[in-house]
């Protein structure tokens, strides 16, 4: 009687780690690039992701990206700061690594500067996103909440059920299709709806333009943002959906 009580004590056990060991599986794995150029916006972004159990989470410098760490992920951050120093940072090493992983498989969501690197439409940029951005020369125009409105299909990837969204917005990149050879078309999913035109950037430029676009690149796909979820009060699901999509295997 004990040694068939041990018996199921012990099968329980081995029962319950396999548990534990598939839930950790079930992780998805994340890296948040936290180098020259992500500014404290990262911060926000690792918290936000922290209230999902689905994400384990990493910050990864430059340095191991271009070592070819990314391997180890299924998605890729890049978040608020300077988009031209975070290309320059990874260099075009890490850049070309950062494609690759994409081209492969991975999944890369950019948030403002990220949105920015993920363009082909600067000498930095990582070309993964067929976009350019308008108003180059007044991209830093200015702070503020903004109103956007979301397509059908930005409303079923990100899970949101209303047409209109207040988010927060830190001079992210205006985009427009680019219409580059060789790149897929991305799809649009939230156009701002408000505008930010101070510091002398010229009115009637911002209403209209791309807010959130997804695309695929190769076997992978990119979802960049111009304004800040993870900045805006209650908005955190907006980075869970869009990270379980970055991270689904295409079919």
């Amino acid at each position: 009687m004990l040694r068939s009580v041990w018996t199921w004590l012990c099968v329980g056990l081995l029962f319950s780690s396999a548990l534990v060991r598939g839930e950790e599986a079930a992780k998805i794995p994340v890296a948040v690039y936290d180098d020259a150029g992500a500014t404290s916006s990262k911060e926000k972004l690792i918290v936000a992701l922290g209230k999902s159990e689905r994400f384990e989470v990493t910050r990864l410098k430059a340095e191991a990206i271009r070592a070819g760490k990314l391997t180890d992920y299924r998605v890729v951050m890049l978040p608020g700061g300077s988009s031209s120093k975070q290309g320059a940072t990874l260099g075009e090493e890490g850049r070309e690594e950062i494609r690759r992983f994409v081209k492969r498989g991975g999944g890369y969501i950019g948030i403002c500067a990220g949105a920015y690197l993920a363009t082909s439409d600067y000498e930095w940029s990582l070309h993964i996103l067929n976009a350019k951005v308008l108003d180059r020369k007044h991209w830093a125009r200015g702070v503020a909440d903004v109103e956007i409105s979301l397509s059908a299909a930005g409303k079923e990837l990100l899970g949101v059920t209303s047409d209109r969204l207040t988010l927060g917005y830190h001079q992210g990149p205006l985009l427009a299709p680019a219409g580059k050879d060789g790149l897929p078309e991305y799809r649009e999913l939230a156009k701002f709806e408000a505008e930010v035109a101070k510091n002398g950037a010229p009115i009637g430029v911002m209403i209209g333009t791309t807010a959130i676009a997804a695309a695929d690149f190769g076997e992978g796909r990119v979802l960049c943002f111009s304004p800040h979820p993870e900045l805006t009060k209650d908005q955190e699901a907006l980075v869970h959906r869009g990270v379980e999509w970055a991270a689904a295997v295409k079919k």
